[in-house]
């Protein structure tokens, strides 16, 4: 998904405007969304690491792991999203659950670095039913869109 820039925030002040609003752009959707946790730290290895907001779908049973990063599309970042998705199917997926739904948000992309960058990841991250119950890419994009406006 991309998002416009707006380069007269500070980074920071922009990721926590962000994260505040679409939480609770999420959480008022309804249809099953649980606020899990934000800024969720998870230990890996001997390294901390923070996901921006967690959400779990009690009706799918499945976690919805949002990374926002305040720049443009790089690999890493498709890796680093990655590297959450498969600590959560790990530690945190209950038998019960299906496996978690990542979403990546950055101020633009190049199409054809998204594409090599996320060849060969699970495809269960795109199955059609999770879109039943989640707002579909435009509804996202326009809200953050219009967050931006307003900052």
């Amino acid at each position: 998904m991309s998002l416009p820039r707006n380069l007269a925030i500070e980074e920071t002040e922009l990721e926590t405007a962000l994260l505040d609003h679409l939480q609770e752009f999420i959480l008022e959707l309804g249809n099953g969304f649980c606020f899990e946790s934000r800024q969720k730290r998870i230990l890996i290895g001997e390294k901390y690491y923070f996901i921006d907001l967690v959400f779990y779908h009690r009706i799918l049973r499945y976690h919805v792991i949002i990374d926002l990063k305040v720049e443009d599309f790089e690999h890493a970042n498709a890796g680093q999203l990655n590297t959450y998705i498969n600590y959560y199917k790990k530690n945190m997926m209950k038998d019960f659950d299906n496996p978690p739904v990542g979403i990546l948000m950055v101020t633009d992309k190049d199409s054809a670095l998204v594409e090599y960058a996320t060849a060969g990841m699970d495809e269960n991250l795109f199955v059609s039913q999770y879109l039943l119950q989640f707002p579909d890419k435009e509804t996202l994009v326009g809200f953050v869109t219009n967050e931006l406006k307003e900052l």
